[in-house]
């Protein structure tokens, strides 16, 4: 089941407001354990008022889904540039997306909320994977499709090679709260990922690559 047609401005208000509180109590309680009540009690409305935005829980985690992933999404790539040498573009965009992920525990929180529950609800799962993922897939798989220079045989291939390793990183470190026992600084990550992505393609920007690679490893390493 999905969410209702388009609202108006004023039910935008209303619906956001339930969506704020909705939000908590998922992230609290987990998808099973969160109920109708307490989502209403939550956000200040009733459940009636809940059911005229949405047609169950699962509408109301669904709108969160889209909108926590259209939110994010916009955040890491709405300035993404398509022009860029891939050697920077690639770079800026691996650690915008760190630097994000490092200070936003409650999406750490939404991530954990999902995978747990993704056994029992597969088709949440999947539709975070079409919401997110999917379209960053999609962009990258362009931009590598745009740089024939790289040195890549299948864009989308290369493109979740990339995305993959950004997303490994999070996980061991961020998620599964790994950071204590298996430690590797974000920039050494990003400068050993985008370098495996590259290789020597961007010749013009290879000594100051160079540069920066060494002061990344000596500072950390």
């Amino acid at each position: 089941m999905g969410v209702l047609p388009a609202p108006t401005s004023a039910a935008q208000l209303k619906r956001e407001q339930i969506l704020q509180g909705a939000w908590q109590i998922f992230l609290q309680n987990g998808y099973e354990g969160t109920s109708m009540d307490r989502v209403a009690a939550a956000a200040g409305v009733s459940k009636i008022t809940i059911y005229k935005h949405f047609q169950d829980k699962e509408g109301v985690f669904t709108a969160l889904i889209e909108q926590v992933t259209a939110e994010r999404f916009q955040l890491v790539f709405g300035d993404f540039a398509f022009d860029e040498p891939p050697a920077i573009a690639l770079r800026k965009l691996a650690k915008k997306l760190l630097d994000i992920l490092a200070i936003d525990d409650e999406y750490i929180a939404f991530l954990r909320l999902l995978i747990g529950e993704s056994g029992r609800f597969p088709g949440l799962a999947q539709l975070f994977i079409k919401a997110l993922p999917q379209k960053v897939w999609t962009l990258l798989s362009q931009y590598v499709a745009a740089h024939p220079e790289l040195p890549s045989p299948h864009p989308e291939a290369t493109a979740r090679i990339f995305v993959g390793a950004l997303i490994s990183y999070v996980m061991t470190q961020k998620v599964l709260h790994g950071e204590a026992i298996a430690p590797i600084h974000q920039d050494i990550l990003i400068a050993s990922l985008v370098k495996t992505i590259v290789g020597h393609a961007d010749s013009t920007n290879d000594m100051a690559e160079q540069n920066y690679d060494a002061a990344m490893f000596n500072g950390y390493g």
